[in-house]
């Protein structure tokens, strides 16, 4: 009867043990899922920019002395941000829209850089080039509420001005972004010459016109009629492409959308296919092209040039899709207008026009040019506001 007992308190024993080890194993394993979940969140979710920092400075830029001038005087200098912010500051932001990766680059610039100063920053796109009403009122709203300073990625170049000069009027501080603004009640610009970027673009197509050693014909395709960039992109094109056997076909403006772009692409190559030797102009017009040139069978006679940058426009140069295209260095625009803003809130000196120098990349260079200056990081989604 006793070694009956002994058997049976041994038993319970180590039912009681295995108890305790299911327990703790089981406790263990819940722990381990719940860090690896949360690590599968992070990857998933943290935006790259977050797991990796690389120093964009010290940068070599253009500074237009004097400052907004249009015969594009400059002086060439080094450009070293601060450190940090002095405090929170509260910073808005807008830009004509996210339909292209091109915004989306500069939506990537403005929200590290704001990240890396420690301010707030809060981002509202309009919708379209065709929404300037929409910008308006953003602006406005964003008025009532006294931020400490607004930077415009202008759907128009005078369609703001008024709402420009009541913001300078309340002491709030206004920078012209990239497309450029024409009251004279901005503080400050962060805005690559578009006439650069179209004449880099012209000057290309002319080395090539003369290399080929007959005369060209191109379709042209500038971006939406009323934008100040635009009109700067076209004219500077158009001196580049003047002292040679160049011709301009047809030129269509529009909305940067790849739909509106590829309409306008079609409706050319209905009454030019036949004779013509490029299609340049936007990235977007860029990317839609080479579908449809490969669709339509004339990839290998009718080539492509864009005259901004974009991830569309990379890959089809790496591809052999398209030819080349200067790049205004984005996110470099976008993070040195965040700087810009603080230093004039702080009240510390600043450059009151200065960009990034302008680089044309083709597959000669590719290889070795930091992308990371121009896009954003692959898979980066739209950011709207930070530190709120």
């Amino acid at each position: 009867m006793q070694e009956t007992t002994k058997s049976i308190n041994g038993v319970s024993k180590l039912r009681r043990l295995n108890g305790i080890l299911y327990v703790r194993i089981r406790d263990w394993l819940q722990i381990r899922a719940r860090a690896l979940r949360a690590l599968t969140f992070f990857i998933a979710f943290v935006p790259s920019f977050a797991m990796a920092e690389k120093a964009w400075y010290p940068l070599d830029v253009d500074v237009w002395n004097p400052p907004f001038n249009d015969q594009r005087q400059r002086d060439q200098k080094v450009y070293t941000p601060l450190d940090e912010a002095q405090q929170i500051w509260r910073v808005r932001v807008f830009i004509p829209h996210l339909k292209d990766a091109y915004w989306l680059g500069v939506n990537y610039g403005l929200i590290d850089e704001a990240r890396r100063l420690g301010i707030r920053l809060e981002i509202y796109e309009a919708g379209g080039y065709d929404q300037l009403e929409v910008q308006r009122r953003q602006i406005e709203d964003s008025l009532k509420e006294k931020p400490d300073g607004l930077i415009i990625g202008a759907i128009s170049s005078q369609g703001l001005n008024d709402i420009v000069k009541m913001a300078s009027d309340m002491g709030i501080p206004v920078l012209d972004l990239i497309n450029g603004l024409s009251s004279p009640d901005i503080a400050a610009r962060a805005a690559v010459s578009f006439w650069d970027m179209g004449n880099r673009a012209g000057l290309y197509l002319l080395r090539l016109q003369k290399e080929l050693g007959k005369p060209m014909k191109v379709a042209w395709f500038p971006g939406p009629r009323g934008a100040g960039w635009v009109a700067a992109g076209d004219a500077g094109f158009r001196k580049a492409i003047a002292n040679g056997e160049i011709e301009i076909v047809a030129s269509q403006h529009g909305d940067t959308g790849s739909a509106a772009q590829a309409k306008l692409i079609e409706a050319v190559l209905e009454e030019h296919a036949a004779d013509l030797n490029f299609i340049a102009g936007t990235a977007v017009t860029a990317e839609a092209a080479v579908k449809i040139l490969r669709r339509r069978g004339l990839a290998d006679r009718i080539k492509i040039l864009s005259y901004y940058y974009s991830p569309g426009v990379d890959r089809g140069i790496r591809r052999g899709g398209i030819t080349a295209a200067p790049s205004d260095l984005t996110v470099l625009q976008a993070r040195i207008a965040v700087d810009v803003m603080v230093r004039i809130i702080e009240k510390k000196s600043f450059y009151k026009h200065v960009a990034p120098m302008v680089i044309v990349v083709d597959r000669n260079n590719i290889r070795t040019w930091d992308a990371s200056t121009t896009l954003a990081p692959r898979g980066f989604r739209p950011i709207f506001s930070i530190n709120e």
